[in-house]
C-alpha cells in the first residue's frame, strides 16, 4: 500500500514564499510523476505543477516564473517552492503521486492524492 504525505503549507504575507514537500511511502517500485494542484473556496481543484521522473516539468500559466517543482527521487518526494506569493494563491494544495508499486512478485499502478495543506496569503 502507498501513502502520500503533504506538509509545509502556512500564513505568510504576500512576496514571501513556502516550500510544499509531497513524500511518497510503502512498496513504492517507481514514482513516475509527482503533480501539485489546489483549490480554493468555491472554486474547482487546478493543476499548479507536474514533474516526471524524467525531471520534465509543466506549469499553470498564472504561477509560471514563480513556482518551481523538483524531486528527490532517492527519497520518493516531490517539491514545491513558492516565491512571490499573492493572495490568489491561498488554497489548500494538493499533492498526486502516481506510479507503480509492487505486491509480490506482481506490480500495479498507483495513482494517490495526499490529504492537502493550507496556504494562506493575507491581502
Amino acid at each position: 500500500q502507498v501513502h502520500v504525505v503533504e506538509s509545509g503549507g502556512d500564513s505568510v504575507q504576500p512576496g514571501g514564499s513556502l516550500r510544499l514537500s509531497c513524500t511518497a511511502s510503502g512498496s513504492i517500485w517507481s514514482l513516475d510523476a509527482v503533480g501539485w494542484y489546489r483549490q480554493a473556496p468555491g472554486k474547482q481543484r487546478e493543476l499548479v505543477a507536474t514533474i516526471t521522473s524524467g525531471g520534465s516539468t509543466n506549469y499553470a500559466d498564472s504561477v509560471k516564473g514563480r513556482f518551481t517543482v523538483d524531486r528527490d527521487n532517492t527519497k520518493n518526494t516531490g517539491y514545491l517552492q513558492m516565491n512571490s506569493l499573492k493572495p490568489e494563491d491561498s488554497a489548500v494544495y494538493y499533492c498526486n503521486a502516481k506510479g507503480h508499486t509492487y505486491q509480490g512478485m506482481e506490480m500495479r499502478p498507483f495513482d494517490i492524492w495526499g490529504q492537502g495543506t493550507q496556504v494562506t496569503v493575507p491581502s
